[in-house]
């Protein structure tokens, strides 16, 4: 194989490399917006919708069983019927009963009939009939509890409620219950740790602040000379302020390519400059290493090409350009 064989083969590999990896990123962020998505309501259905629709499936039941859905006895002048049923009239109407699969208690031959021509819609995870309250949890559950009328009734219950109690805290009564709430769970040991550390998070996430959060500010950072963008996250504590005798600045420093992460500083409001960009775009220039720029920040004209000055190795140290001991160096070796 020729060196022009070879230089082409490699070519080859680095742009199929390159395109592979261009066709990651379009596909990654939708995909993980989606996985993201998909977890947030796996969430919801498990530890909400679920047991709410439990609750309300229970109460149901419990309320047609109740209401002559159910009977432990043959009323007197019910009309025997073939099978061991018989024929009466209840607050529903006239209707034929059948023995459950106990044969102590009787329901509503409709309901049986329903329940039996829809068996193949459960799997084998299901409650299995062997009772007549069986019976009615099946028959619920196909009638008012199916999936495309559940989830829909369940997210505009969900946001409402929502909506509501963002509202009610937002007035003085709300406030006062809420303040009296958040006092009663700090006060229990062990559980006032968690919840105080998961309250800081989600009003540091969802609550409106007053502080200048929306700042994007740059910062010399982690060493004079270097700048590095930040997130202004607060006003510091006051103790530095009073010590400083100058308004300072908590500020989040985010890490390429991860911006999840990062490390808190506190710094001097007047070291600080603050940057025309928005969030947002703040985070994609992370994300990106630098390469995304926002279009207002970019510098017009070709990079400058110019060479680096050399330093000069002399007695083991680097001697930089500009330095006065160059001066006086004899023979030095350029590095």
């Amino acid at each position: 194989m020729t060196d022009h064989d070879e230089n082409f083969h490699a070519s080859r590999t680095v742009s199929v490399r390159n395109i592979l990896v261009r066709g990651l990123g379009v596909v990654l962020p939708p995909l993980l917006t989606i996985l993201v998505l998909i977890w947030a309501w796996r969430t919801i259905e498990t530890y909400v919708l679920r047991p709410t629709e439990w609750i309300v499936q229970e109460g149901l039941v419990w309320g047609a069983e109740y209401f002559d859905g159910t009977l432990s006895t043959v009323p007197e002048g019910a009309v025997p019927e073939p099978g061991g049923g018989f024929s009466t009239y209840t607050l529903l109407g006239y209707s034929k009963y059948v023995p459950d699969p106990t044969g102590r208690r009787y329901l509503p031959k409709e309901i049986v009939d329903r329940v039996n021509e829809n068996a193949d819609k459960f799997g084998t995870d299901a409650k299995p009939l062997v009772s007549a309250n069986a019976y009615w949890h099946r028959y619920i559950q196909i009638t008012w509890m199916q999936r495309k009328y559940v989830v829909p009734v369940f997210l505009i219950v969900f946001l409402t409620v929502l909506y509501f109690m963002g509202r009610l805290f937002t007035f003085r009564l709300g406030r006062w219950f809420f303040r009296g709430f958040d006092g009663a769970i700090l006060r229990i040991p062990f559980v006032n740790k968690v919840y105080g550390s998961v309250k800081q998070v989600t009003d540091f996430a969802f609550s409106e602040r007053e502080i200048e959060f929306n700042n994007v500010v740059a910062v010399q950072y982690p060493s004079k000379g270097i700048w590095s963008l930040g997130f202004v996250t607060g006003n510091s504590v006051r103790q530095l302020h009073d010590a400083t005798g100058e308004e300072m600045m908590s500020v989040l420093m985010p890490t390429s390519p991860m911006p999840m992460t990062g490390f808190t500083v506190t710094v001097r409001r007047s070291d600080t400059i603050d940057i025309d960009m928005t969030v947002d775009e703040a985070i994609q220039f992370v994300v990106s290493c630098g390469v995304v720029v926002p279009p207002n920040q970019r510098v017009n004209g070709a990079p400058n090409n110019k060479p680096r000055p050399t330093g000069k190795l002399r007695d083991g140290a680097v001697i930089l350009p500009g330095n006065p001991q160059t001066e006086h160096s004899v023979d030095p070796s350029t590095v």
